[in-house]
């Protein structure tokens, strides 16, 4: 893996140069001298993130056949009239 570094006027100039550049590693960005951006091809961006399922794919739980849910019990009133005064 090669670390490229470019400053962002020539990114700006040359956008593809760093696309080619992120093939084979990270495209470090710089503004003023100091690392601002970093560019990534989508592949190891998704590596990186890994596998993040969906919140409906988390909900539907495929692999579970049978959860056992006990709610607990409410001691109290379940709601308290306003007081409208």
């Amino acid at each position: 893996m090669t670390i490229t570094t470019l400053s962002s006027r020539e990114f700006n100039h040359d956008a593809g140069k760093a696309k080619k550049a992120a093939r084979n590693g990270p495209v470090i960005i710089t503004e003023r001298g100091r690392p601002a951006h970093v560019l990534l091809t989508i592949e190891e961006y998704q590596r990186l993130m890994g596998k993040q399922a969906s919140i409906v794919e988390l909900l539907a739980m495929p692999d579970i056949v049978e959860i056992e849910f006990e709610p607990l019990r409410l001691n109290g009133k379940l709601y308290e009239p306003a007081d409208l005064s």
